[in-house]
């Protein structure tokens, strides 16, 4: 296990409105400039002020009660809305980051990651400025989790992704389908949000190309990570209660198993004191593997509390499979 430490690598403040002028995003694919256009239009404004911290590892707390964990979930079937789920929290979205903290945001690229830019443009200035300053801006290193913290993120735009033929998206605009799109297509899916909502993001990287059955050293550094991200948003709400939003963590173009990135972000939100995890399912699918993998914890996992050594031997021991990219 990887030592505790409370404090993050590195922290930065930025105000918006500086960081959009002196290091403006760039939009290297066609749509993405359409986006920008909606959501910032000439003249507009950028207020407040950006926090950045990158965290070590923190390793988890020596035991868990699952059943606990489970209890402080709330499954929905949808997409991230941003809506508030409890009065007073401080409310957290997961960013399913590369290595390199947004590093396609300017592409053709439309996965989670990139979208999340997109809607939240001033992300892209923040990787300039840190690009300026030398900073490593890396959500793991020499093979340890560093999870990055953006608060006070303006959402300015949300853009419709579902497949809707009528509206000029018959495959949807997820993934490689984006930059496909007609300008047209675009548009009619970009609303621009006025005034703009503000976002507290968790970006951190999931394991990729794993193969066969998930080993006890695999699933260690995936709940380590997770651990640190949503570990670090308690201690970043400033004594307000920790809500975290988000999905199927790694199991789009890094080929995790749904049912065991489900499982661990559960666990690894208990064991850092997240008063709600809330986990956005997508579709009937999504809810149906997020059920199957409560079920198989309800089974094989203690009710009462577990040392976490024996937790991770128990997981492995159910024999979750590494799955394949879906090419987004």
């Amino acid at each position: 296990m990887v030592p505790n430490a409370d404090d993050p690598l590195e922290r930065f403040t930025f105000e918006a409105a500086r960081l959009m002028a002196e290091h403006p995003p760039v939009w290297r694919d066609r749509n993405k400039r359409i986006v920008y256009e909606i959501a910032c239009p000439a003249g507009c404004t950028h207020a407040g002020t950006i926090a950045y911290s990158r965290w070590r590892a923190m390793a988890p707390p020596e035991a868990i009660h699952p059943a606990e964990a489970f209890r402080r979930v709330e499954r929905r079937q949808d997409v991230y809305d941003y809506v508030p789920a409890v009065a007073g929290a401080m409310e957290w979205h997961v960013n399913f980051a590369d290595p390199h903290l947004f590093v396609a945001y300017g592409s053709g690229l439309f996965a989670q990651d990139e979208m999340q830019v997109a809607e939240h443009p001033v992300l892209g200035a923040l990787r300039e400025a840190l690009d300026a300053r030398g900073a490593s801006a890396l959500t793991e290193q020499r093979g340890q989790p560093t999870p990055v913290l953006v608060k006070g993120v303006e959402r300015r735009c949300r853009i419709a992704t579902d497949r809707n033929a009528e509206a000029g998206r018959p495959a949807g605009l997820y993934g490689n389908a984006f930059q496909a799109a007609a300008e047209e297509a675009i548009r009619r899916a970009t609303t621009r949000i006025e005034p703009p909502t503000i976002t507290n993001l968790i970006a951190m990287a999931a394991p990729a190309g794993g193969d066969g059955r998930y080993d006890e050293e695999e699933i260690e550094r995936i709940l380590t990570t997770a651990h640190t991200g949503f570990r670090a948003a308690v201690l970043e709400s400033g004594g307000a209660p920790a809500v975290v939003h988000t999905g199927f963590w790694g199991c789009g173009a890094f080929g995790g198993n749904r049912q065991l990135m489900a499982l661990l972000q559960v666990l690894a939100a208990g064991m850092a004191g997240v008063a709600r995890l809330v986990f956005h399912t997508f579709d009937a699918a999504g809810s149906a593997a997020f059920d199957a993998a409560a079920g198989r914890a309800r089974e094989a996992l203690d009710a009462g509390e577990i040392p976490t050594r024996d937790l991770i031997r128990r997981i492995a021991e159910m024999g979750f499979e590494w799955g394949v990219s879906d090419g987004n």
